[in-house]
């Protein structure tokens, strides 16, 4: 496996594969703030600021004719973001959701994304991601982006991995895992055992990877990723340092500690993008996963998932 493809004349391509939702934050009959958020599209955005013109991100979902939809490809192009690989879906929508906080700033979620366009990907009879795959040097997807599709659309996801995996490229996969998009454990666990099969990197959340197998503790959790059939693992275990594996020679990596944390959303997201950065760029395991917990430590004093691009430049240069 090679994640160093950066040695190319041409920037590294990546793209990442789920769903960007129209996002409400505020009280329910009050005052609603709008944007949008999406685990993937999170780490696409974060990906494309690390990455700078070494890396090309892409963006692969699909979206709706309308307005809205129109409005969220402006604003990832805005984030360098590269949108060819999006479907229009005519007379279909985004998801949406909304976020509720109490007093005690715990966070309340209210999902509409039954019809969304992104669980339609994969209903035409190919997709630009497949067409485009052999152009590709990575691909990057997450549970929840099997989750919202069709079995034929998860089947197709799995061959494309699979497909390029077998060409040398990057496929990573990470585990976020949300048991209300599954119709059990069971089934989820199926399809993540198919996944982790056709991955050559595997992003770990021990809480989630703990919850997929109902395991008894976060230490079995850790223990059971390791064992993973994935040449390349990062195991974050939040405060905990990351675990890192290349072909199971293992090191452990602190996290930076931070005066207050603000907003967890993205912490895992922006890890990934991170981490994902360094190791396309060519950096060891050990010091992507301690630039990628740097990159999640700012992310997370910070409220909603993208924060502002000035507030994390120190970082990633201009």
């Amino acid at each position: 496996m090679n994640l160093s493809p950066s040695a190319a004349p041409r920037p590294v391509s990546i793209a990442a594969l789920g769903e960007c939702m129209l996002e409400l934050q505020g009280q329910a009959f009050g005052n609603l703030r709008q944007t949008f958020g999406g685990d993937t599209l999170n780490t696409a955005v974060y990906l494309a600021r690390c990455g700078g013109a070494g890396l090309k991100v892409h963006y692969a979902t699909a979206l709706g004719d309308d307005s809205l939809s129109a409005g969220l490809l402006e604003r990832w192009a805005a984030e360098g973001v590269q949108t060819g690989l999006v479907q229009r879906l005519p007379g279909r929508l985004p998801g949406l959701y909304l976020i509720e906080l109490d007093e005690g700033g715990e966070r309340r979620f209210h999902y509409w994304r039954g019809q969304a366009a992104a669980r339609a990907y994969f209903d035409t009879a190919t997709t630009a991601l497949e067409e485009q795959a052999d152009a590709l040097d990575a691909l990057y997807l997450s549970g929840i982006s099997l989750a919202i599709l069709p079995q034929a659309g998860r089947e197709r996801t799995l061959a494309l991995m699979t497909r390029m995996r077998a060409a040398g490229k990057v496929v990573a996969f990470d585990n976020n895992y949300r048991p209300r998009l599954w119709d059990s454990a069971a089934d989820a666990r199926y399809w993540y055992g198919r996944a982790f099969a056709a991955s050559t990197v595997a992003l770990i959340t021990a809480d989630d990877h703990q919850a997929l197998h109902g395991l008894a503790d976060l230490d079995g959790a850790v223990a059971a990723a390791q064992a993973l059939p994935v040449a390349e693992i990062a195991i974050k275990r939040g405060a905990l340092p990351t675990r890192v594996g290349l072909d199971h020679v293992w090191q452990d990596v602190p996290t930076e500690p931070v005066p207050r944390v603000v907003d967890t959303t993205a912490a895992g997201d922006s890890f990934g993008a991170g981490y994902l950065s360094q190791r396309l760029g060519g950096t060891a395991p050990a010091a992507a996963a301690a630039f990628g917990n740097r990159l999640a430590a700012r992310v997370i004093q910070h409220p909603g998932a993208l924060i502002p691009r000035e507030a994390m430049q120190d970082l990633v240069g201009a």
